[in-house]
């Protein structure tokens, strides 16, 4: 029984890390956040059982941790408002050609991150974006505007 309660610590605890880390996906993690997310899992497994190497103590864990992601994945599906708990929801970056500096820094993007994900869409200027979504999973949605940038609008940052 002890390892059970470990285990449903240690995935919540897991839960919590990953969501104050950030919204990023596995394509985006720098190769320190990798190694540090393999050597968290590691260091886990040592807490969970307690260098117990049985099989029936890594089958009871791994177990714990099925059913509790189970057990998200159908909360998430039943009541809308847990999503926004778990999963987080989207944020406006920019709205109308304007970076929500305040908003970047508290999910920690720069304007050169996000001047990145712009160009990869083919977006040249800030101006050019009539809105900009941070997704759940750590994408940006770019909306441009329908007649393109404004005409007379100041030269922004972009490429140079």
């Amino acid at each position: 029984m002890e390892i059970v309660i470990r285990a449903a610590v240690l995935f919540l605890f897991l839960w919590v890390i990953t969501r104050v880390v950030g919204r990023s996906t596995v394509g985006e993690l720098s190769t320190f956040q990798l190694v540090l997310y393999i050597v968290m899992g590691d260091l886990v497994q040592q807490g969970v059982t307690q260098q117990d190497y049985s099989v029936t103590s890594a089958v009871l864990a791994v177990g714990v941790f099925a059913l509790l992601t189970l057990a998200l994945a159908w909360a998430n599906a039943r009541f809308p408002r847990v999503r926004g708990v778990t999963h987080g929801v989207p944020v406006i970056i920019v709205r109308d050609g304007v970076p929500d500096s305040d908003r970047l820094r508290s999910e920690r993007m720069s304007l050169d991150d996000l001047m990145a994900d712009a160009r990869q869409k083919g977006i040249r200027r800030f101006d050019e974006i009539e809105l900009a979504v941070l997704e759940t999973n750590g994408r940006v949605s770019f909306f441009i505007r329908a007649g393109g940038p404004t005409e007379g609008a100041p030269e922004q940052p972009g490429i140079t």
